[in-house]
């Protein structure tokens, strides 16, 4: 018998593999050549795969994203792929008869060097990439344009560990590709433009909508982090200062912080501009809609400006998106990261409000219009 194998690394990708399943059972599903229900129901049973990182935020996030997942009847399993000494070849051993056996892998990061490592080693016939974040749109756009996979904050040029690992990603490249064999389906709440054959799904947050909500609101506004800093790419001092203007321009008095901001940063944040400082301990799609939430939800620009306008439809938030100035990066932040970020900002939803910055030089402070 063959199933659905999913592999996730992220809160955000277990809970995109929640909305892709509910999505499936929603359209309905075609049942195998035999006709058998038996057959039908193991064709269709799906195993997620947790291949758990090893920041204590993460782990705690996808846990209880995993009992969620258990609750809706998916069977998940928790495998501590970064867990020491010969973690790798004990998951790549203990997950090889699964994958051999899978009619369809679903994905979260193609970008992941795990997952990758794992296409290499097995070729599945159909492949499904859920969403991880706004790298789906650079995703589908570097394998449209035949370009090796790099994550846009990262620098251009291979270093030794990408020399070791380019036979890797080259391989992987070509699985993430559809075939005369294979399928590629991208299931996502982004804008992306697809290459030819492969089919794109609208991921509307369904699931998310029907099973939480809808929130009581707040008379406020609520501020969302990023790891922009972590990443390199916008200055840890110019970002708290931009936190402060956002928090006295919006009223706001909560930061729900990224599960990838340092602890330093956010005492920082907390300390600076008396916001606030809340971890979620779920993605924030979720965490929006069981509220209670701001009337007014300012981000980054992020993938929370193209979701929460989903996940929240119908309750009368406001989602706005700070577009960044070009000032706001590092000297060594990757060439690609003004234009990406800009993409995303400009992309949004067409509800979802711009708030342009301006430097007031004599006084040193931004303002936003």
């Amino acid at each position: 018998m063959t199933g659905q194998l999913a592999f996730v690394e992220s809160p955000v990708q277990l809970l995109n593999v929640l909305e892709w399943a509910h999505a499936q059972s929603l359209g309905g599903r075609t049942a195998p050549a035999t006709g058998d229900p038996a057959d039908a129901e193991a064709a269709d049973a799906l195993t997620v795969v947790v291949l758990s990182p090893t920041d204590p935020m993460s782990r705690g996030q996808l846990r209880r994203m995993a009992q969620l997942a258990r609750d809706q009847g998916l069977t998940v399993r928790w495998q501590e792929a970064r867990g020491g000494r010969g973690a790798l070849v004990r998951t790549l051993r203990e997950l090889a008869r699964p994958l051999r056996a899978a009619e369809r892998v679903i994905i979260g990061d193609p970008f992941s060097r795990y997952v990758q490592l794992l296409l290499t080693l097995f070729s599945p016939r159909h492949l499904t990439v859920v969403d991880d974040g706004t790298a789906t749109m650079e995703f589908a756009a570097q394998l449209g344009r035949g370009e090796r996979l790099v994550r846009w904050h990262r620098k251009g040029g291979l270093g030794p560990r990408e020399l070791v690992l380019a036979p890797v990603t080259t391989l992987a490249r070509r699985r993430l590709a559809p075939a005369g064999n294979r399928t590629v389906e991208i299931f996502t709440s982004l804008p992306v433009e697809a290459p030819p054959g492969i089919t794109v799904t609208e991921n509307a947050y369904a699931w998310t909508r029907d099973a939480f909500g809808p929130p009581l609101l707040t008379g406020g506004a609520d501020l969302v982090g990023t790891s922009l800093v972590e990443t390199g790419v916008v200055d840890a001092d110019h970002y708290a200062r931009v936190v402060d203007e956002l928090a006295r321009a919006h009223g706001a008095t909560r930061y729900f912080a990224h599960r990838r901001e340092s602890a330093e940063k956010l005492h920082r944040i907390a300390v600076d501009t008396g916001l606030q400082v809340v971890r979620p301990d779920l993605p924030l799609e979720l965490t929006a809609r069981r509220g209670p939430i701001g009337r007014t939800v300012v981000s980054f620009p992020s993938t929370v400006v193209h979701t929460l306008p989903l996940a929240l439809a119908g309750t009368g938030v406001k989602v706005a998106v700070v577009e960044m100035a070009p000032e706001w990066l590092r000297a060594t932040a990757s060439p690609r990261a003004q234009g990406f970020l800009a993409a995303v900002a400009g992309t949004a939803a067409h509800e979802v409000d711009r708030l342009t910055t301006r430097v007031t030089h004599h006084t040193d402070r931004l303002e936003f219009g």
